[in-house]
């Protein structure tokens, strides 16, 4: 490798994946870290609070941000320290939301709050008069363990997958062409929940997209000077690039205050989404300290036809997070992720998952693509800042009353924020189409039937609910699942015929997606040792050759021939790179 590009690249990062910083450093970072993944942690236990028919006063909404805080927390430790190691941040992940939606859309379970608790009352005896708040909560309880139940299988697969190696087998049949129609759908699958929300009130909506879009790209190079405290030249001031940290919250808490000045002068109807007393009972029946605990909402309940749905929903996250652990690694400056780390990688996130399912928050976890970019605009890649941030999640999920704080967030502005992330998630499942040969007619119609059908075949079904009629209701149900995820449809659809129609790895855009930059022997031989085990597992796993075959220990190795062809195609690619910058950087 050329010296010139060899410093360059050790430049890059400020602090490396294996260096330890400061503590309070690491605690700011951490917060960073915390903030950057704030939009999904809120966003989504918000969807699902109206989709379960919580009350718009219970406390419960504030007990599922809780409970995704605490989950996403735990599975971040577990994932940097055990799993693909990498400082990779664990969160709810809206793939699950998808199939959440089509359960909780079919008729048993659509939000009919009085009149399910009449249709109880009529078998029961002795009932008081007023509806209890013990009755509305066995409305939405009822329809938590019907999702957990479902998760609990769907995780414990993704757990089979990644233990059992089949990911790491499976790695040579993933192109940008299984991908794209995969993560753009999800995108494309929420717009109605994005539009219903901002529609409450659409100008404290359009506000909140304005001063997004304005903080996030507009003014993410500005810096501001702050005041720093150092030990040697006491206070000093720093110009900082806050706006690139901190769009989102900036955005809130601008927004929230405007929309709390309207209320306060009552410039606002009282029935109007942007009143920020609305749901203000919420933060005042919320403890202070809660811990969230297994099975809080009840045992959950187990049927065939919404474990089905959440299957494509385990497939997505697994496919989406490989590409994950790829960007993560190259913006980390270590080598690719080998097969055992990405089979541990995916176990520990069906564990994550498991762990979220159990607890009852109502979201599947995966890898938070954001924070991996905010590593290459920190140039922090530190396993350490990123298990501090863990611990923070974990830390703040006990105080409800902060959670509850958040979930008293006028609709509109939550509104607005899926405006702007679910636009984001479209077009991060479209950014593969740098990869691939557009002006190829095989790509251009796998890419288009997958799109087209993983839109269609959903909005028929939700047109037609009573087309799909075998004469067994089970059935009938899990039919109804999975016709109506539309990324399910989409990327086998995509999958299919990216594999059996005849195409170049060129074409297909295999060779640009697994490029990883030229390092030396030494620096791929050090960043390798970054996956292995620690506290001393990886010397144990090493005193018997029996744990060579096990796919998810860090001694587990291939014979050459079986050697996956994305590494096969890594380093014949990496060989082509060295040689035309060689040749390139040749005096004339």
């Amino acid at each position: 490798m050329c010296a010139v590009e060899s410093r360059e690249r050790k430049g890059y990062l400020v602090v490396k994946l294996n260096e330890v910083p400061k503590i309070s450093l690491c605690i700011l970072l951490g917060l960073q870290h915390y903030i950057t993944m704030f939009g999904g942690t809120i966003t989504y236990p918000y969807l699902l609070s109206n989709k379960m028919c919580i009350n718009e006063q219970d406390p419960a909404r504030g007990y599922l941000i809780a409970t995704n805080l605490f989950c996403a927390g735990f599975a971040t430790f577990i994932q940097t320290t055990f799993g693909i190691r990498l400082p990779i941040i664990q969160g709810p992940t809206f793939t699950f939301l998808i199939p959440t939606i089509a359960i909780l859309d079919l008729p048993v379970w659509k939000c009919s709050t009085d009149d399910e608790i009449t249709s109880k009352r009529a078998n029961s005896t002795n009932m008081p008069q007023t509806v209890t708040n013990e009755e509305y909560d066995q409305v939405w309880q009822s329809r938590m363990r019907e999702i957990q139940g479902a998760m609990i299988i769907a995780s414990l697969t993704e757990v089979l997958i990644g233990c059992t190696g089949i990911m790491g087998l499976f790695l040579k049949y993933i192109s940008p062409l299984s991908i794209i129609p995969t993560i753009t759908l999800i995108g494309l699958s929420l717009f109605k929940e994005a539009a219903g929300s901002a529609g409450e009130n659409w100008l404290i909506s359009v506000l909140t997209i304005a001063l997004m879009v304005l903080f996030s790209q507009y003014l993410t190079d500005a810096s501001i000077p702050l005041p720093f405290h150092e030990q040697k030249h006491g206070f000093r001031w720093k110009r900082i690039k806050i706006f690139r940290i901190f769009p989102v919250l900036f955005t809130i808490i601008i927004v929230w205050s405007i929309c709390a000045i309207l209320t306060k002068t009552e410039m606002l109807p009282a029935n109007n989404g942007a009143r920020t007393d609305a749901r203000i009972t919420v933060l005042h029946n919320s403890p202070w300290i809660r811990v969230p605990y297994p099975f809080q909402w009840g045992i959950p309940s187990f049927t065939a036809s919404a474990v089905l749905g959440f299957f494509a929903a385990v497939i997505a996250s697994a496919i989406e997070s490989v590409g994950d652990y790829y960007a993560c690694a190259r913006l980390c400056e270590a080598p690719p992720p080998p097969k055992h780390a990405i089979n541990r990688g995916i176990c520990f996130e069906g564990l994550g998952c498991l762990t979220s399912a159990i607890w009852g928050s109502g979201s599947g976890l995966t890898s938070y693509s954001e924070n991996i970019g905010a590593i290459g605009i920190t140039k922090v890649g530190s396993r350490r800042v990123v298990q501090t941030a863990a611990i923070i999640m974990i830390f703040l999920s006990i105080f409800s009353k902060f959670s509850g704080l958040f979930a008293t967030i006028p609709v509109p502005i939550i509104g607005g924020m899926f405006m702007i992330m679910f636009s984001i998630i479209t077009a991060v499942g479209l950014s593969p189409l740098q990869f691939i040969d557009l002006n190829s007619s095989r790509n251009l119609f796998i890419i288009g039937i997958s799109i087209f059908t993983g839109i269609s075949i959903p909005k028929w079904i939700a047109a037609n609910p009573g087309a799909i009629d075998t004469g067994v209701q089970s059935i009938d149900q899990a039919l109804s699942i999975l016709l109506s995820t539309g990324m399910l449809i989409g990327g086998v659809v995509g999958f299919f015929f990216d594999n059996t129609l005849p195409g170049t790895d060129e074409e297909r855009g295999i060779h640009k997606w697994i490029a990883v930059p030229t390092q030396d022997e030494k620096d791929t031989e050090e960043g390798l040792k970054s996956y292995d085990l620690p506290f001393g597992l990886h010397s144990f796993l090493q005193k018997y050759p029996i744990f060579s075959y096990l796919p998810i220990s860090s001694t587990y190795a291939n014979p050459p021939s079986d050697t996956s062809s994305i590494e096969k195609q890594a380093k014949s690619l990496n060989a082509r790179e060295s040689q035309s910058f060689s040749e390139d950087m040749t005096p004339v």
